[in-house]
């Protein structure tokens, strides 16, 4: 009798979790920067129903995952010597990102290290000095933005805001610098792991000048980010006002899109009252058609990376 009587309260304490989870809003999630403190219980969840997740499997997955390198390293394989190189010294967090990206599938999780060092090999020249310093400025100017606070389902969105951007005084490779540097911070967040990112791209004002100054080589670029190259789980990328020439720019990204991902592509347009039941306008700035203030970029890199040392200036 006393053990289903465990049974029963553990699946009750679960199904209540559940309810919750179906319920959830901005509230409901710790910070977007910063390490977290204690994951929340309907994450935790959250974490057991869609990534089969738990305590037990944490240690194994990571133990496997470690054995794994090991052995294809000693199978000769270059990449696979990348990858033993690459995790050298990484700790047991580092590891769980990639396992946790894959549902706790080891072996998916490999590929997954794989693809984050293939990812390196590939475009070094977005990896050349790779600091928070070097991508200050870009972020700063917004490209791209962070929201502060998580959406309803604790996703962290970051925003894109075509309008002013000069891709002469910010290159393509710069913003996916900032990219990658970004990422590398949040996916440090156990939250961010396993509730996943989502990216807002703000068409408006997209010029046709600034949709032929793009290569096909540089979304493809851009792409392979999103793609297979970060412990990341992308849930949705969001296009809004886009004009009518947007689809020759979009035409060039799909045939390298998996359906995975093509699948959670929403292109609104003007169209934007979707968009709104799953991006909350109280946690979106003034220029992404939200109730909070202009986006302030200043201050999210403040956030990201503390506050910045101002160089004496010593010239008189």
């Amino acid at each position: 009798m006393g053990t289903t009587g465990t049974f029963r309260i553990v699946s009750e304490e679960e199904q209540a979790l559940r309810t919750k989870l179906e319920r959830l809003t901005t509230k409901d999630h710790g910070p977007v920067f910063g390490k977290c403190d204690k994951v929340p219980a309907h994450t935790i969840q959250k974490a057991k129903d869609e990534l089969n997740e738990s305590e037990e499997k944490r240690e194994s997955a990571v133990k496997e995952l470690r054995e794994l390198v090991r052995e294809r390293a000693s199978g000769g394989e270059d990449m696979c010597k990348a990858v033993a190189e690459k995790v050298k010294g990484k700790d047991d967090s580092f590891f769980l990102r990639f396992i946790r990206a894959r549902k706790f599938d080891v072996n998916r999780a490999y590929e997954l290290l794989k693809g984050y060092v293939n990812f390196r090999q590939q475009y070094p020249e977005l990896f050349d000095n790779l600091t928070p310093e070097a991508v200050r400025s870009t972020i700063e100017a917004g490209y791209p933005g962070i929201l502060a606070s998580r959406d309803k389902y604790g996703r962290v969105v970051m925003l894109f805001n075509i309008e002013n951007w000069d891709y002469e005084e910010i290159t393509f490779d710069e913003i996916l610098r900032a990219y990658c540097v970004i990422l590398e911070k949040l996916l440090e967040n156990e939250e961010t792991q396993i509730n996943g990112l989502c990216i807002i791209e703000n068409f408006k004002g997209f010029t046709m000048q600034q949709a032929s100054g793009i290569k096909p080589s540089e979304l493809k670029k851009m792409v392979d980010m999103l793609q297979d190259s970060f412990p990341a789980r992308f849930k949705a990328v969001h296009f809004i006002h886009q004009p009518w020439y947007f689809t020759t720019t979009y035409n060039v990204v799909k045939p390298f899109l998996k359906s995975k991902l093509l699948e959670r592509v929403f292109v609104h347009g003007e169209e934007l009252e979707s968009f709104y039941q799953e991006i909350d306008a109280d946690i979106l700035p003034a220029d992404f058609g939200g109730n909070l203030p202009k986006y302030d970029g200043k201050a999210i890199a403040e956030m990201l990376f503390g506050a910045q040392i101002e160089a004496e200036d010593t010239a008189l």
